[in-house]
């Protein structure tokens, strides 16, 4: 017999059973069902009716009642109503008759109603008002209190009748209940031990096959599951020591050294200090290494959502550079220590710098990618010595540069005496350079109070078109000199925005400098404003020469001038502005292709 052959036949006493008892509570609940419906059929018409009929006769009383004090009319209308309806419903009555003395007693409520009628007729051909009124309470009040006593009685009869049989009903559906749970836990009983008896023969081999798999995955390969018959057990079986003689023959060939490979290339990366997570296409995590483990608490023996138990900035970061990275768009670089996030570890918090590669299957696709985060602790604490040591430069060299200013500008106008031509255009050059050695240190002291978190915007709501004009006002003369046309595109839709117009015409106006710089005689500088969802999108496009796309990630770095770039600058403009923008709570970037000019865009919130 086969295994299913088994287990059919393990739940076959049960089955049986199931279908004895259902045919036992199906004959039962019938018979209690057909009693319950005998009460209804026998009693209850016969109590309508009689209810309907004592309702009539009283709704008679009244007429007469009426007729008594003066309404003759009315009375006469209702009783004359009333008569064929008590009629019918004593007609139901005589030929619904249930139960003993039953009949009795609806002849005498027959000849108590033909007895009211003969009264109330006679009633009726009263000669005046107090003849009727002598009637009523000499023979027709008695012949209508004896016809509803009549009625009553039938009304008595037949609700002791209901009683009497609800109450046996009771009994028997208590009797029904008894059997039927006595039932149910012998049926149960012998169900359950054939049951299981049978299952437990059946299911024997599955022990046996357990016990063999547990020792191969234990890795005893010379483990055998021993299991006779013919059925599909006994097969599972001869395909397990065929499965384990295969494995012992794989453990000692040449593919086990792919198992040894493995484990060398996750004790290298176990090695590194630095957290490595592999994530799939589909952000599962595949792998993660000793470090990433500890720093980051990624575990993935408990299953489920590994990175939901991660903490939310390290998840926000992850899921970025992975979608980057599945996205086609290559590996990802950071663009500086800005991008760091913090991590609370035992030894206190790190800042971990993420970078991303991508992981290729057999056909090339992307189907996952590496993450790395480089812990830049101390990179970035480097950093931020490096900024106060060039705020405290700058802040020292504030004070003698003003003064050598004033003496060169006192020199220069000859104040202290009268300059050759050639030494005035000395002092002249050498104001300009001071002149632009002010500029470098107010732009460094800017970007340290912004850096240090020390910058205060006086936000206002100001006007987007005024903001524009504003900074391309400031420009028009150097794109006068450079033959530059300087052109606008404010939407109809972006007419206010919250921001602080300083330091925002100060961004505008550098981007547009810049662009001007870089653009030939000839070409255009557009500043187009358009909404985006909740923010407004500044674009500064140019026709110039473009930037190449490995100077694209560095241009917003300090001190960064790109090789070529027109002399006189330290590298700071763009910085200075990044810092404004994600101080007004947006994101600056630029999108550029070499000859065909750049686009230098940011987004400011609609509403600070």
């Amino acid at each position: 017999m086969t295994l299913r052959g088994r287990l059919l036949l393990a739940q076959a006493p049960l089955a049986l059973a199931l279908v004895l008892l259902g045919v036992m509570a199906v004959v039962t609940l019938g018979r209690v069902g057909r009693s319950g419906q005998q009460i209804l059929e026998d009693n209850y018409r016969s109590v309508l009716a009689t209810q309907r009929m004592t309702e009539q006769l009283e709704r008679m009383d009244s007429a007469a009642l009426f007729i008594v004090a003066g309404d003759r009319e009315r009375g006469v209308a209702q009783q004359a109503e009333q008569r064929p309806r008590l009629e019918s419903e004593l007609r139901v009555q005589e030929g619904n008759i249930t139960e003993p003395g039953e009949a009795e007693a609806t002849r005498r409520m027959r000849t108590a109603w033909e007895r009211y009628r003969t009264e109330f007729d006679t009633f009726l051909e009263a000669p005046d008002a107090a003849r009727t009124h002598d009637l009523y309470f000499k023979s027709l009040a008695p012949a209508f209190q004896d016809a509803k006593r009549t009625a009553a009685a039938i009304l008595d009869l037949n609700q002791d009748a209901m009683v009497r049989k609800s109450e046996l009903l009771s009994r028997q559906s208590q009797r029904v209940n008894t059997l039927m749970v006595l039932a149910v836990v012998a049926a149960l009983g012998v169900g359950l031990f054939f049951s299981t008896s049978l299952v437990h023969r059946a299911v024997r081999p599955v022990m046996v096959l357990s016990q063999a798999v547990r020792r191969l995955g234990q890795g005893d390969y010379a483990a055998r599951a021993v299991v006779d018959g013919r059925d599909e057990m006994a097969q599972l079986g001869r395909d397990i020591n065929t499965l384990a003689e295969r494995l012992d023959q794989y453990r000692q060939s040449s593919l086990g050294e792919l198992l040894q490979a493995q484990a060398v290339s996750q004790a290298a990366i176990d090695s590194l200090p630095d957290p490595v997570v592999v994530l799939g296409a589909e952000g599962d995590v595949l792998n993660v290494n000793r470090a990433g483990e500890d720093v980051l608490r990624l575990r993935l023996e408990g299953g489920g959502d590994v990175l939901g138990r991660v903490v939310p900035e390290v998840r926000e970061v992850l899921e970025r550079v992975r979608a980057h990275v599945v996205g086609g768009h290559g590996a990802y670089q950071p663009r500086g220590y800005e991008e760091a996030v913090r991590v609370e570890a035992a030894d206190g918090a790190r800042w971990l710098l993420p970078r991303g590669s991508p992981v290729y299957g057999e056909t090339g696709d992307v189907v996952g990618a590496t993450l790395l985060l480089q812990d830049v602790t101390r990179l970035r604490r480097f950093d931020e010595l490096k900024n106060d040591l060039v705020a405290t430069v700058a802040h020292e060299f504030r004070t003698p540069l003003t003064s050598l200013r004033m003496a060169i500008h006192l020199v220069a106008e000859g104040v202290v005496g009268p300059v050759t031509e050639k030494q005035a255009d000395l002092m002249f050059a050498a104001r300009e350079d001071c002149e632009r050695l002010q500029g470098i240190v107010d732009d460094l002291l800017d970007l340290s109070r912004i850096q240090g978190g020390q910058l205060l915007l006086d936000v206002k709501l100001v006007r987007t078109e005024e903001l524009v004009e504003s900074a391309l006002d400031t420009q028009r003369g150097a794109a006068s000199e450079r033959g530059v046309h300087l052109l606008r595109d404010v939407s109809l839709d972006a007419e206010t925005v919250s921001v602080d117009p300083d330091r925002m015409q100060l961004v505008l106006g550098n981007l547009v400098g810049n662009a001007v710089k870089h653009t030939q005689s000839g070409g255009e500088v557009l500043v187009r404003v358009t909404p985006e969802e909740q923010n407004l999108r500044f674009e500064v496009r140019d026709t110039g020469e473009g930037i190449p796309a490995e100077q694209q990630a560095k241009i917003f770095e300090k001190f960064y001038r790109a090789p070529g770039a027109p002399a006189g600058g330290a590298g700071l403009g763009l910085s200075i502005a990044k810092e404004i923008v994600q101080a007004h709570g947006g994101t600056i970037g630029v999108v550029s292709e070499p000859g065909q000019g750049s686009t230098f865009w940011f987004t400011i919130p609609k509403q600070a």
